[in-house]
């Protein structure tokens, strides 16, 4: 990369954190249904954003959430009350960080470090503090002061708004195939982050179970539109030696 970078930018969920560490704790509250929740749970957590977005009618990330996990389980004809809605959305407060998170923000310090997230302020508090992440990162960014989610570009307008740099001088890490798109679109560098693996390509006649479904709507492959990554790769921890290894003590 020859131009000037001046800041790393993070999507958090699915890219620093693992969405799919919930399941245990869906499973525990729901048995034999964990792996099933936890799959449509987050596709309509996605699908709640963009549909508030388009209609003009914003409410934070927790609330989608909430609301998310109370359709899934309606529809699986599950206990939703609104009690047991909010303890297993609690689940998203304290995601695991993909194992190879911390080596990647630990070697690209002291270069400027953001996240810019759909996550509500209170949510991305205390999933940063919960993973002992506050050390890294110069600011973390919610779409909730603009009122509308990713991939908006008032979304992303926030990092320009925020720490005072240009598109061009900021690499943007996803793991998400509409996230990459927006990022993109508002143009910045962007680093996709393909997680999926390769299990599908040999494994035929396929036999898709719920992790399996979810891993091929939502990121096997790159989105096919215009907006495409400028990198692609498997691990956070093959960006830092595209950019020049760096560190400091947090």
């Amino acid at each position: 990369m020859q131009q000037e970078i001046k800041a790393f930018v993070f999507d958090a969920y699915g890219t620093l954190y693992d969405v799919q560490s919930v399941e245990q704790v869906v499973e525990a509250a729901f048995p034999s249904y964990g792996s099933l929740i936890t799959a449509i749970w987050r596709i309509k957590q996605l699908e709640y954003t963009w549909l508030t977005s388009l209609m003009g009618r914003y409410e934070d990330f927790w609330s989608l959430t909430k609301r998310a996990l109370d359709y899934t389980l309606r529809s699986l004809h599950l206990d939703a009350d609104v009690q047991r809605v909010e303890q297993t959305a609690a689940a998203y407060l304290s995601l695991r960080p993909y194992d190879d998170a911390r080596d990647c923000l630990e070697r690209l310090a002291p270069q400027r470090l953001a996240i810019l997230s759909n996550g509500s302020p209170a949510m991305l508090s205390n999933l940063v503090k919960n993973s002992s992440f506050e050390g890294f990162f110069d600011r973390i960014l919610s779409v909730d002061s603009r009122r509308v989610f990713k991939p908006a570009k008032d979304a992303y307008a926030l990092v320009e708004q925020e720490l005072g740099v240009s598109p061009k001088e900021v690499v943007f890490v996803s793991s998400n195939g509409f996230d990459i798109c927006g990022a993109k679109n508002f143009g910045f560098t962007v680093v996709r982050v393909a997680r999926s693996t390769d299990r599908f390509r040999d494994d035929l006649p396929l036999k898709v179970d719920e992790r399996a479904l979810f891993d091929l709507l939502r990121g096997q492959e790159a989105e096919t539109l215009d907006q495409v990554a400028d990198v692609t790769v498997r691990s956070l921890a093959e960006i830092p030696g595209l950019f020049g290894d760096r560190g400091r003590n947090v």
